[in-house]
C-alpha cells in the first residue's frame, strides 16, 4: 500500500525555508542568553578582591592548613632540647 502525497516539491522548500528560519531565530536566541550566563569576568571584576580572598581561604582550609597551624603551634610549648637518642627514641629535657 503506497502512500500518495499531496504536497508538492515546491510547497516542501517553502517548508524547509520557513523551519530554517525559526531554527535561526532559536539559535540565536539561544546564544544571546548564552552570552549573558557565561560572562563570568565581567560578573566577577567589581567583586575581585572579595573572591580572591574566599578562594585562598577555601584553599588553607581545604589543604588542612587550620589542623597544620594548630598542631605546629600546639607543639612548640612541648618541644624540648633533645638529650640523647636511642633508635628512634629521644630523651628530651622539657625544662
Amino acid at each position: 500500500m503506497a502512500r500518495t502525497n499531496s504536497r508538492n516539491p515546491s510547497d516542501i522548500r517553502r517548508e524547509i525555508a520557513a523551519e530554517r528560519e525559526q531554527l535561526a531565530g532559536a539559535v540565536d536566541e539561544l546564544r544571546a542568553g548564552l552570552g549573558e550566563v557565561t560572562n563570568i569576568s565581567a560578573r566577577l571584576r567589581g567583586k575581585l578582591p572579595i573572591a580572591a580572598a574566599g578562594a585562598g581561604a577555601l584553599g588553607f582550609v581545604l589543604a588542612g592548613g587550620i589542623g597544620a597551624t594548630m598542631r605546629s603551634l600546639a607543639r612548640r610549648g612541648r618541644e624540648g632540647r633533645e638529650k640523647a637518642r636511642f633508635g628512634r627514641f629521644p630523651f628530651v629535657d622539657r625544662r
